[in-house]
């Protein structure tokens, strides 16, 4: 089953038919551990037609909920920020943290500077170096519980965290800097470890970059990056979270405006996205 935020309501999917529960705040309904249960109930009540209101889709995160990420979970992550960072002297910072028992989380965007589906991202006027990074991203309770998954895209300026890694959150923080959707799979079964995220980039109309890997690639599992950013931490209305990228294109590659970024999930949809 798949949640939509629109505004009309929340949109559910299910066995191909839509169902529009009217008025519903996306922050409450999608902050309940037994989601899914309660979606099936209120399928067998909802009269269909919610496909028209998919148009209308937004980013799933709600105003008061928080973007967190993660980052090096991949091995490819870690040669990749170890590259970016060695003139300034940070390389070994990336290799560390890859072999340590706490993972590196850091808070990543309020909502209103996340971008949905077919909605703009954007590279920093300051920066030199920028990449999309696909992200398989979780729905997650306030209670820590995951309910869900979505399709991220944790938008980064490589120079300017190449430059030293104190300037992490420039180089991750700004507007336009992330990208989620189109909506939430929600499932109480983990995901299968050979679910793949998939990544095309397109320049006028032209395939300049593409590559995939499988979330059996991570080192760290979901519900261990859970627990370290819910450590004393609470999120009142749930929190979705970033799971790291295992593709990042070569120090030859960088994000020009118009191209266009599409981030495919097995299982969980497509999010496509346009760099301005």
């Amino acid at each position: 089953m798949k949640l939509y935020k629109t505004k009309s309501g929340v949109v559910i999917e299910q066995a191909h038919q839509f169902f529009l529960v009217p008025g519903e705040s996306w922050d409450h309904f999608i902050n309940d551990d037994h989601i899914v249960e309660k979606v099936k109930a209120l399928t067998t009540i909802l009269p269909a037609g919610g496909e028209t209101l998919i148009s209308e889709v937004m980013a799933p995160i709600g105003t008061n909920q928080e973007l967190w990420a993660c980052g090096v979970t991949y091995y490819r992550s870690m040669v990749g920020r170890q590259e970016e960072s060695k003139v300034a002297g940070g390389a070994d910072f990336y290799g560390k943290v890859y072999e340590a028992e706490r993972p590196e989380c850091f808070f990543k965007s309020t909502p209103h500077r996340v971008a949905g589906n077919k909605d703009f991202v954007r590279i920093r006027k300051d920066s030199t170096w920028d990449v999309p990074e696909p992200e398989l991203t979780l729905v997650v309770t306030s209670s820590g519980k995951i309910i869900g998954y979505t399709v991220g895209n944790d938008m980064s300026s490589r120079s300017i965290e190449g430059e030293n890694p104190l300037y992490l959150p420039q180089a991750k923080t700004y507007d336009g800097c992330a990208a989620l959707g189109p909506g939430v799979c929600i499932t109480n079964e983990p995901l299968s470890p050979e679910t793949t995220i998939y990544l095309s980039i397109t320049r006028n109309n032209l395939l300049i970059f593409e590559g995939s890997i499988s979330i059996s690639q991570m080192k760290r599992t979901p519900a261990e990056l859970v627990s370290f950013i819910y450590r004393e931490s609470s999120f009142p209305y749930g929190c979705l979270i970033m799971t790291g990228t295992g593709i990042v294109p070569g120090s030859d590659f960088t994000l020009q405006s118009a191209d266009v970024i599409s981030i495919t999930i097995d299982g969980i949809g497509k999010l496509v996205n346009v760099v301005k």
